[in-house]
């Protein structure tokens, strides 16, 4: 597949290491910086090339497979096409809910909301504005935002997929507004303090074994 995420923020807190590997599979263990687990909260506008465009807001962690290579690991994924959801649930076994959705920018100013549909819970709505770019990004910079690898798990067996893109031109950038509940829909406690924040204006993707 080839997509473009485009508007893309990463929001990110720090979490006990042993909270965030209770919830993954066997097989499957929390990568670390510094002792700390991290879990990012990454709302975008994806186009699944050559048509098809819609938000998505995911909730996930880095991690270490069985064969020690790293990745990203989804506790969430809310998504605006019904049919993106359910392909991605049937092929990829990941954990996609369908939900109205919205992304709108205006300048460097960028809102996303969303809310689930049939059940309205785990309702979104965050609003950032992008400053300047990134001269030199550190190491940690890369570790939250550069991962092209995901792990899932099919019939109780790990399983990667890669994604392969250029370096994320990245942005700094500040929260104005952060009222969503996903990272505690997902089984997360809700995170403390303020999140570290990158934006990216966006990158293309091909996504493949």
């Amino acid at each position: 597949m080839v997509h473009r995420w485009d508007d893309l923020t990463f929001l990110h807190w720090s979490y006990d290491p042993a909270t965030v590997q209770a919830l993954l599979p066997r097989g499957i263990e929390v990568e670390t910086y510094d002792g700390l687990a991290w879990v990012g909260l990454v709302p975008f506008r994806m186009t699944v090339l050559p048509a098809s465009r819609f938000p998505e807001t995911n909730v996930r962690t880095y991690v270490r497979g069985p064969d020690g290579r790293t990745g990203v690991w989804f506790f969430s994924l809310d998504a605006d096409n019904l049919g993106a959801v359910a392909a991605a649930r049937a092929t990829l076994n990941l954990p996609y809910q369908y939900a109205r959705m919205a992304v709108g920018r205006r300048g460097d100013t960028v809102r996303y909301r969303s809310r689930r549909h049939l059940t309205g819970n785990a309702p979104s709505d965050i609003t950032v504005v992008a400053g300047a770019p990134y001269d030199d990004p550190s190491d940690f910079d890369h570790w939250l935002t550069a991962r092209f690898r995901l792990w899932t798990t099919i019939a109780g067996r790990p399983l990667s997929v890669r994604a392969h893109h250029p370096p994320w031109p990245l942005r700094h950038a500040r929260v104005t507004r952060l009222d969503s509940r996903l990272i505690e829909a997902a089984g997360l406690p809700a995170p403390h303090g303020e999140p570290l924040v990158h934006f990216s204006d966006g990158v293309r993707v091909k996504i493949g074994r």
